[in-house]
């Protein structure tokens, strides 16, 4: 599979036409799943002016290799969430089965749960569903300026 590359210039870049799309959208809180969705959620917060986060702590994959199931390592309670409206955020909605899992979780304790990512990548997508917001597509995997390999 091709690799992207991006620097810290490219994040920006993708957090501010992120941004950009969802700007006067009424949600209530952020929830950036970790942990390669806590930096753009946090970009995120900066340049919607929200301070309302919360983190879910998620586990799909073993390096590149998916899990059956989400392991839910950390998730914030059933009351932070019943009657919101949550903006979940991660940086790549590859097979969705992440995202799908957090949304319907969110769900069940009583809140309403749309999707940003940075990147989607539609041709890997296995779930019935797709981001509510994304910056930018591609087929790549994409390696973001915070991972290890992308480390001078």
């Amino acid at each position: 599979m091709d690799r992207l590359y991006l620097s810290w210039e490219d994040l920006l870049l993708l957090v501010r036409h992120l941004a950009g799309r969802l700007e006067g959208q009424p949600f209530d809180l952020l929830l950036g799943v970790a942990r390669g969705g806590l930096i753009p959620t946090a970009l995120l917060a900066q340049a919607l002016g929200v301070r309302d986060i919360l983190t879910a702590a998620v586990m799909f994959y073993e390096g590149e290799e998916p899990l059956p199931e989400p392991v839910f390592l950390q998730f914030p309670p059933d009351p932070l969430l019943r009657g919101k409206r949550v903006l979940v955020v991660d940086d790549v909605w590859d097979s969705g089965r992440t995202a799908f899992a957090v949304k319907e979780r969110i769900r069940r304790a009583g809140g309403r749960p749309w999707v940003a990512t940075l990147h989607f990548k539609p041709e890997r997508n296995r779930v019935p569903d797709r981001p509510d917001f994304h910056a930018a597509e591609t087929g790549a995997w994409v390696v973001y300026p915070w991972a290890l390999e992308a480390w001078p």
